[in-house]
């Protein structure tokens, strides 16, 4: 697996300063469908349709009726994000991004999954959503390292809620204890580099 640090390949979001609004993000264990928020994040493919892990669990949940209004959606380009309603979740929206495949970290794939973040929160936004629930994005079969995905989506999301009032909170929602731990030590650095005015740096 290669060791490559997201400050080195995103330097100017990775700058981040005191305002950084850290307090409105929140890590939380357990299953994303269950949330009740206003939006959940789901770490689709390009044609929207459903597939496994997350992806599969929130289309299973939601019903077909969800993949119906999808449909003319798609493609979805990676970094990008598209919005469709709840259905059957108590989310009242669905928030589609398609992650990068993992191929080392030199084609790209932290400047994607960046957008990734930045895209979804920006239809969060547009919504109107007030609380917003994301996955960990590329972490499962895309083979994106976890920690570094980690930070790439602590600190896209804390830029956005510093220059932003929506969403309010954030939930970065881990399935298994071990995800916990890699969201809550990639939010505390982030917020540490917050407090120091410098960069945290996943090397």
């Amino acid at each position: 697996m290669a060791d490559v640090s997201y400050g080195s390949c995103l330097t100017g979001r990775m700058r981040i300063g005191t305002e950084v609004r850290v307090s409105r993000i929140e890590v939380v264990r357990g299953s994303i469908v269950d949330l009740d928020v206003d939006a959940i994040v789901n770490a689709a493919n390009s044609s929207l349709q459903g597939g496994g892990g997350v992806d599969g669990a929130i289309h299973h949940a939601a019903g077909p009726e969800l993949a119906r209004e999808a449909r003319p959606l798609a493609p979805c380009p990676p970094g990008e994000a598209r919005i469709t309603g709840g259905h059957r979740l108590r989310a009242r929206h669905v928030i589609h991004t398609v992650g990068p495949i993992w191929r080392g970290g030199a084609g790209g794939e932290p400047e994607t999954l960046a957008s990734c973040y930045r895209s979804s929160l920006a239809l969060a936004e547009q919504a109107g959503s007030e609380t917003v629930a994301f996955p960990a994005i590329s972490t499962g079969i895309y083979g994106y390292p976890a920690a570094a995905a980690a930070l790439v989506a602590v600190t896209e999301i804390a830029a956005w809620l510093a220059a932003h009032e929506l969403p309010k909170r954030v939930l970065l929602c881990a399935f298994s204890g071990h995800s916990a731990d890699v969201l809550s030590e990639a939010l505390g650095r982030v917020a540490q580099a917050a407090t120091d005015g410098g960069a945290a740096d996943a090397g």
